[in-house]
């Protein structure tokens, strides 16, 4: 009973401080939706919104101790909820099958694949002998081979003759899902082509936010060429596609690429930079500095900005959360409530899970509110504590410090759960980058898009290019030191969401018992420690097998299948290349297990034994019927494999391996299983 009395009282003691955990709540029911290994039924919805109704109701008629602990259950119905419904929302045809041939459709979007070529997402889309019903929605194309007869513009309407596919599962059990997030962005069908690409349409005007962000990346690169025009367009337009990719491997080696996309950053100092200008202009002009709410109108000019820009960038996923956390401070401001603080941070991050909770899974959610609660936090504390942090000329530059501290130190282990890679010198490329960004990059990209209509850009243009020069200049040098990219193995999945829940409540609890926020996040470091890798990975194409040896992992071929290849290497902490890796083959496991890898028909018809090898994995469908009787070891085949996803073999009792199919992992969902679809 003194227990019951003990715990009651510490949620009581809590009360006025537990608004920041709503969207804790929200998100673990949006996390065990994408957790469940199979879609369940329709009525399971229709009994979890009774459930959180019923629990919202008993809330407001128990005790104030008890009323949290009801509501947070109602919440994670909800969130379970929401994320089903827009998962059914967004529901859309997916290529079930490999298809060659002509597609048409009209341009909708334009970027760079991880090879480098343009890639194209097309909507409207025509395949040969494909019923609507059954045409994806988009697709996107990768352009090869000889091109240039034409220049892709927005919305105009293509055609090419195309290998296209479904999109891909995991490249290895546990792995990024690259079918889950295809589905939520519309995506039925990916591929690429090597045939010219043909014009059938002119632009017809319908995108016109496309075809102005398109028309001012290329004014920006041509009064601005090179490295830096293409960091410029990519800042004030989120076009990307001119970026090579070795700046763009230096941005990451530095932990500077977050200056690349338009994030809470960007759009945080544009606020900002708009909100100090409109505060000095009115203040500067008495008589209406005096009769008006001049604080107030700032934000409100603010707010205006941001949301052109969020037009202008795109409007992609990163954009648009950043556009919500800066939109509920400047609305805060408006209210006359506290524009920092963890009620804002909260409100930010409900508005994100309501409007896409599958954002939740991705680093950009992640990494953003990490960084944000992480700064909140802090600087809140040193408020509240009167911390002086130096003479009024210093702390600016203290803050600075802080800041790119506290939010390398929030972010750096979710950056390498997703990344792989640990930036050693990232709090020195950011202590060199980001004051610049704020101070001369941001205005400059102001001025510019006030100057553009009338041509008189090229001044502001010039200013942003010596700052971005500079940041590609630390980027480089930073990249280059010895030692600034550590490398560690992709963790275990509880990993994350222990992190994740010792840090809120280090951050969020009130009172010593904050403390036990220790506790998951011991367990989640000492869990990834301890992570051990497959000791064989095979694709799920049987084109690639990756074999683990005391060097490393051996790869069964030197070229081919590069993002499979480059996936597991990196999810191994291993920053090997694709031949470096190959050159380990033919190799033989730490487990003693020898594995086979037969390309071609030929060598599928000639197989005739296992010739020492456990596992024998062709990249080929053998003749029905031709394999040999009583083998002794296992042959996979893309048959076989088309139906378990990417096969891992892991060290069991005995040492024995222990077989893990993506399958397994990822359940018979929406997004991987037709029959899953059909059902709902």
């Amino acid at each position: 009973m003194a227990l019951w009395h003990y715990a009651t009282a510490v949620i009581a003691a809590q009360r006025g401080h537990l608004f920041p955990w709503v969207p804790v709540f929200l998100a673990a029911g949006v996390g065990i939706y994408f957790s469940l290994p199979a879609e369940p039924a329709a009525g399971t919805y229709a009994l979890l919104a009774a459930t959180a109704l019923v629990l919202w109701v008993f809330s407001r008629r128990v005790s104030e101790a008890l009323s949290p602990l009801f509501i947070a259950a109602a919440l994670v119905a909800a969130g379970v909820n929401l994320a089903a419904g827009r998962a059914n929302n967004v529901a859309a045809p997916v290529l079930e099958w490999r298809y060659y041939g002509p597609v048409e459709g009209r341009i909708v979007e334009m970027d760079r694949s991880g090879s480098d070529a343009l890639r194209l997402t097309l909507d409207n889309v025509v395949l040969r002998n494909v019923s609507p019903e059954r045409t994806p929605q988009h697709v996107r194309i990768s352009l090869h081979g000889q091109q240039g007869f034409i220049t892709p513009l927005p919305s105009m309407t293509v055609m090419t003759t195309a290998h296209l596919s479904p999109p891909g599962g995991p490249v290895e059990p546990g792995g990024f899902d690259f079918q889950r997030h295809a589905w939520f962005k519309g995506l039925g069908a990916v591929g690429y082509t090597r045939s010219p690409l043909l014009s059938l349409e002119p632009p017809d005007g319908k995108q016109p936010v496309f075809t102005a962000r398109r028309a001012i990346s290329a004014r920006v690169q041509v009064a601005l060429p090179g490295e830096a025009g293409a960091f410029a367009a990519a800042i004030m337009t989120g076009d990307r596609s001119g970026i090579a990719q070795q700046t763009l491997e230096a941005l990451r080696i530095s932990n500077l690429a977050h200056l690349l996309a338009i994030s809470g950053l960007h759009m945080g100092l544009l606020a900002g930079v708009v909100f100090a200008a409109l505060r000095i202009l009115l203040a500067a002009i008495p008589p209406v500095g005096l009769r008006v709410a001049g604080k107030k109108i700032a934000a409100l000019g603010a707010l205006v900005v941001a949301a052109g820009y969020l037009a202008l960038s795109g409007g992609n996923v990163a954009t648009e959360r950043a556009f919500v956390m800066v939109a509920v401070v400047l609305g805060a401001v408006l209210l006359d409530r506290r524009a920092f603080s963890l009620r804002a941070v909260a409100v930010a991050a409900i508005i994100v899970l309501i409007l896409r909770p599958e954002a939740l899974l991705g680093p950009g959610f992640q990494m953003s509110f990490a960084a944000t609660t992480g700064l909140v936090a802090v600087f809140g504390w040193l408020r509240d504590r009167r911390v002086p942090l130096g003479p009024g000329w210093l702390r600016p530059p203290v803050a600075v410090v802080i800041s790119s501290f506290v939010a390398g130190a929030a972010t750096a282990p979710v950056a390498a759960a997703h990344f792989n890679q640990i930036a050693h010198f990232g709090l020195v490329a950011n202590l060199l980058s980001v004051p610049l960004m704020g101070v001369l990059v941001m205005p400059a990209v102001l001025t510019a898009a006030a100057l553009l209509p009338l041509g008189l850009h090229a001044l502001p243009l010039w200013v942003m290019g010596l700052g971005l020069r500079w940041i590609l200049g630390v980027a480089d040098w930073v990249s280059g030191l010895d030692g600034a990219r550590g490398t560690v193995p992709s963790p275990e999945s509880p990993v994350l969401p222990l992190l994740a829940a010792g840090a809120l409540m280090l951050v969020l609890w009130q009172g010593r018992a904050r403390l036990a926020g220790l506790v998951p996040a011991a367990v989640a470091i000492w869990l990834w420690s301890g992570t051990e890798r497959p000791e064989i990975l095979i694709a799920d194409s049987g084109a690639l097998v990756g074999v683990m040896t005391a060097e490393g992992r051996a790869l069964s071929k030197p070229r081919g299948a590069g993002f499979v290849a480059a996936n597991w290497l990196e999810n191994d902490g291993d920053p090997a290349v694709q031949e470096d890796a190959a050159a380990l083959w033919p190799a033989v496991s730490t487990s003693g297990v020898k594995v086979r890898a037969l390309r071609g028909k030929r060598a599928a018809r000639d197989f005739t034994g296992c010739d020492g090898a456990a596992w024998v994995v062709m990249n080929t469908v053998p003749p029905e019927g031709e394999l040999p009787p009583d083998l002794k070891c296992r042959v996979l085949h893309p048959g076989l494999l088309r139906k378990t996803g990417a096969l891992a073999l892991h060290k069991g009792p005995e040492g024995r391996l222990r077989a893990i199919t993506a399958r397994e992992v990822t359940g018979a969902r929406l997004w991987n299983t037709p029959a899953a679809r059909t059902s709902q």
